[in-house]
């Protein structure tokens, strides 16, 4: 496993963060199978959220990790304040982020979590309370550090210029979907996807960046193709030409490698030249072993260059071996 550093954490984050958006306490014997393979396989970062299957999914982290009794181990990162999704009303506001707070600890049967987003933002709402409403839960103990997820640059910004201005601390990543294949529009309301500005300016202040949806929603993994129109979603979501060659592009680098076209589109997600993770979220432990050999995957500066559709040729002899 390879780890970053996040600033406010003693426990470094792995690149490859297991997600649990999917698994639920309904099926344990499964859930904690992949928790325990992906911790065999030097894991140390779960992700998951409040919103999650109805609670289905702390609960179910919660278990698996009061059964272990090494939770010290480990990085939690939960989320909250996400909108309602009843009438999509906006909950970023203190009072909500303290009760998704409570009731996600609650349920994770921890007394704090490392790393807490906020999972949805209200452009509307002043990021001035919001920014007091997290310090005052890092000084209570509750959480380590936070991150803002689906976030436009300018407010995390903006949070974290208050942030200093007042001697407090701000936001410490970003949590958006970023794939090697890029979204024609959102697939959730409020979700974010990563533009070649956002990536400049978390290169240029080495920003944080835990990737969802790094596979783009499986757009690598051979299920899909142009004339395969069923998934509605897929087609709004990523269907393009641009994308459709950088499949390919990803596909001859693979084969050139020796790894599968999935593992080279997430190696691209992980070997950014700055500090980013990808959050996978593996149904079977094949997937999951499958989403760890990205690690062994080399991506030099012109081949990434190349599968971003850059330049219109890789030269020969690039791409061969790891």
């Amino acid at each position: 496993m390879e780890f970053i550093r996040i600033d406010g954490l003693d426990k470094p984050l792995a690149k490859i963060i297991m997600g649990t958006m999917l698994l639920s306490e309904d099926d344990p014997d499964n859930y904690f199978a992949l928790l325990d393979a992906y911790v065999a396989a030097g894991g140390t970062t779960f992700d998951t959220a409040h919103i999650y299957g109805r609670g289905k999914s702390e609960r179910g982290l919660g278990h698996w990790l009061k059964r272990r009794g090494d939770r010290e181990k480990f990085t939690i990162i939960t989320k909250g304040a996400h909108y309602d999704p009843k009438d999509y009303s906006s909950r970023v506001t203190p009072r909500h982020i303290a009760s998704d707070l409570r009731e996600s600890l609650e349920r994770l049967q921890l007394d704090y979590v490392d790393l807490y987003f906020l999972h949805r933002d209200d452009p509307e709402v002043p990021v001035e309370p919001i920014v007091d409403a997290l310090n005052g839960h890092l000084e209570e103990g509750r959480i380590r550090a936070f991150g803002a997820s689906n976030w436009a640059t300018e407010r995390i910004i903006r949070a974290n210029e208050y942030a200093a201005r007042n001697g407090l601390r701000g936001f410490v990543c970003t949590s958006v979907q970023f794939s090697l294949a890029k979204q024609n529009e959102p697939m959730w309301k409020g979700a974010l996807s990563a533009n070649d500005e956002d990536v400049e300016w978390m290169r240029r202040n080495r920003f944080p960046l835990l990737a969802w949806s790094s596979l783009a929603g499986g757009f690598f993994s051979g299920r899909y193709a142009p004339d395969r129109t069923d998934n509605k979603d897929m087609v709004r979501v990523y269907y393009s030409g641009s994308n459709w060659e950088k499949y390919r592009r990803a596909e001859e680098l693979a084969r050139r490698k020796g790894f599968t076209t999935a593992e080279i589109a997430l190696a691209y997600v992980i070997r950014q030249p700055f500090p980013s993770c990808a959050l996978v979220g593996p149904l079977k432990v094949e997937e999951l072993e499958s989403g760890l050999r990205a690690l062994d995957v080399r991506l030099m500066p012109e081949e990434i260059e190349w599968l971003e559709l850059k330049t219109p040729n890789l030269r020969q002899g690039d791409g061969n071996g790891p």
